[in-house]
């Protein structure tokens, strides 16, 4: 089996985790932080904004299951990639949407559907488009969070909606139970 990985930033990563543990062809999901300037950075230091990383979900998978393309559809439908450096109530550059890829032809892959997203936004999209960069795993209790912590607030006001319109409009994605 060959496979893939890409990293993509659209709020806070639990939401991302959350979202890409339920998609066939994903293999493994990790949250952490990227395209900063810290040398591992901690969750704190990202938070206080000032780090340059943003939350990010670093996604491996089998492109013979699931297309890159398919990927980033989910990814634009669970975020809103209009608005810059917030997701809803959080806010910061740690939160800003990116599509982080790990080589040339994902990086094309990505200019396609982040044009069309323009497309249909009216060229609203602020959606960093850049290489991977200074990538670090998020500590160990940020690591499948949502599974963990599912009645948690957070988790029940923002996330479970997030994981509910991935099931709803991406049945055929979903992997089986």
């Amino acid at each position: 089996m060959s496979t893939e990985t890409i990293t993509l930033a659209g709020g806070c990563f639990w939401c991302l985790e959350a979202v890409y543990e339920q998609v066939r062809g994903v293999i493994g999901v990790e949250s952490g932080y990227s395209n900063g300037q810290v040398l591992n950075p901690s969750y704190e230091q990202v938070c206080q904004g000032d780090t340059g990383h943003a939350e990010v979900v670093r996604i491996e998978f089998d492109p013979a299951l699931v297309s890159l393309r398919e990927l980033l559809e989910v990814f634009f439908s669970i975020h809103d990639p209009t608005t810059r450096d917030r997701q809803g109530n959080d806010v910061g550059p740690q939160y800003r949407s990116g599509i982080y890829t790990h080589d040339d032809a994902q990086a094309e892959v990505a200019r396609e559907v982040l044009a069309e997203v323009n497309a249909a936004t009216g060229n609203r999209a602020v959606t960093e488009l850049e290489p991977v960069a200074n990538y670090w795993r998020a500590e160990a209790y940020h690591q499948h969070y949502f599974e963990q912590h599912p009645g948690q607030g957070y988790c029940a006001v923002v996330v479970a909606p997030k994981v509910e319109k991935f099931r709803h409009s991406f049945t055929r994605l979903m992997k089986a139970a």
